[in-house]
């Protein structure tokens, strides 16, 4: 009953459950562990005369999909013809979608067979599932051939579809017959041009594979395009240079993507700093952080906060605090991560640096940043010659 309850408020016109609500649903219900309610529940429809519409349909559906159950789905859809319904395209979709993340391709493929039998042709939105679908089983012919067969039922491939089976043919095909797909998507053009996620892609899978000199061309060909990268295009390359010791040629990428436009300098060099943090050379990243802020570039609020975490780990606790002080004078930053004012405050006290502990608190006070829970104790056995005890329990209590 309260399964039924649920489906007749789905109904409302003036109402529709969200995704949370489904979930809180399968939750409840059990769905997971219990499959078999779906049944019970449209057999009782039927047992019970109950008038059942397609929109009672979907959202027995939608159940199935939130709680990821393929043979049930499929059970729903071939009960509708006892109810006198026809299955629609987006009824179709949910129930593929569920045998392909199940890896059910052969069930699949034959579900989307059958939708032409019934003059139900699949839409984009079929195709570029089934393209997923046949990649992850690393299918790639059968992924292939689907563009084609969109093409003769007048369904035009998109860069979504594209991008697809791009991907896929860079986890399990070559890597020239994915640059090979690139160059067909550049060629078409129109719906089917790379967007920045496209070229985004590629980089990172060059750079994951230590050819970055090959992602630099991506880059390239990218702008020739008239499609500007954006911080993670650059972030992806940053890592890929520093990872192979390219820092120079970071540095020379940095004066190139500025220079086209979209990716502002100070975002540029937090990505550097944050990658010259990655492989270990701190000294270079704090050297060019503190340039940063000496020529008013704005680091990024990620930036700041691991420069001062590591100026922390390695106990230098006044530098740290000197240069959260100069971070501060630049306007317009966000603040550093929570946690790392509790760790900068402890440390502070620990070494004994108490007027600057005493500043530090204050100005933790004011903004109502909280003391966290695991430095309380650590931090209450280092007050007892500083006096500080009522305004560190002030800083608990917010």
């Amino acid at each position: 009953m309260g399964l039924r309850f649920f489906i007749w408020a789905g109904l409302q016109s003036d109402y529709r459950h969200s995704s949370y609500i489904y979930s809180e649903a399968c939750r409840l219900f059990k769905i997971n562990r219990h499959p078999e309610i779906v049944r019970d529940v449209i057999e009782a429809y039927k047992a019970d005369g109950c008038l059942v519409s397609v929109k009672i349909i979907k959202v027995v559906l939608n159940l199935c999909k939130q709680a990821r159950i393929a043979d049930e789905a499929l059970w729903v859809l071939r009960k509708m013809p006892e109810f006198n319904l026809l299955a629609d395209s987006t009824v179709y979709n949910v129930v593929i979608r569920l045998f392909i993340e199940k890896g059910d391709m052969y069930m699949a493929d034959k579900l989307m067979r059958e939708m032409g039998l019934i003059d139900l042709y699949p839409d984009v939105v079929t195709y570029i599932s089934m393209i997923k679908g046949f990649c992850n089983v690393a299918k790639l012919e059968d992924a292939s051939r689907l563009l084609n067969v969109m093409r003769e039922h007048g369904c035009v491939p998109n860069v979504v579809a594209y991008s697809t089976l791009l991907e896929g043919t860079f986890r399990f095909g070559n890597m020239e017959t994915a640059m090979e797909l690139l160059s067909e998507m550049e060629k078409e053009g129109g719906e089917c041009s790379p967007n920045v996620v496209t070229y985004t892609s590629v980089i990172q899978t060059l750079c994951e594979r230590g050819r970055t000199i090959e992602a630099l061309a991506v880059l390239d060909r990218m702008q020739a395009q008239q499609c500007s990268p954006n911080r993670v295009t650059v972030s992806t390359l940053m890592k890929g240079l520093c990872a192979e010791g390219q820092v120079k040629e970071a540095y020379r990428l940095i004066n190139k993507v500025v220079a086209g436009g979209g990716v502002s300098k100070s975002e540029c060099y937090s990505s550097l700093v944050l990658s010259l943090i990655s492989i270990k050379r701190f000294e270079e990243a704090e050297k060019l952080f503190k340039e940063m802020l000496a020529t008013g570039l704005k680091p990024d609020s990620v930036a700041c906060s691991l420069m001062v975490k590591q100026l922390c780990s390695e106990g230098r606790m006044l530098d740290a605090f000197c240069l959260y002080e100069d971070i501060e004078r630049m306007e317009g930053l966000l603040a550093i991560d929570s946690d790392i004012y509790s760790i900068l405050l402890v440390g502070l006290y620990q070494q004994n640096h108490y007027v600057e502990a005493t500043k530090f608190a204050k100005l933790m006070l004011e903004r109502r940043v909280s003391l966290k829970a695991p430095y309380v104790d650590k931090l209450f056995g280092h007050l007892g010659q500083s006096g500080d005890k009522e305004l560190v329990l002030h800083l608990t209590r917010i």
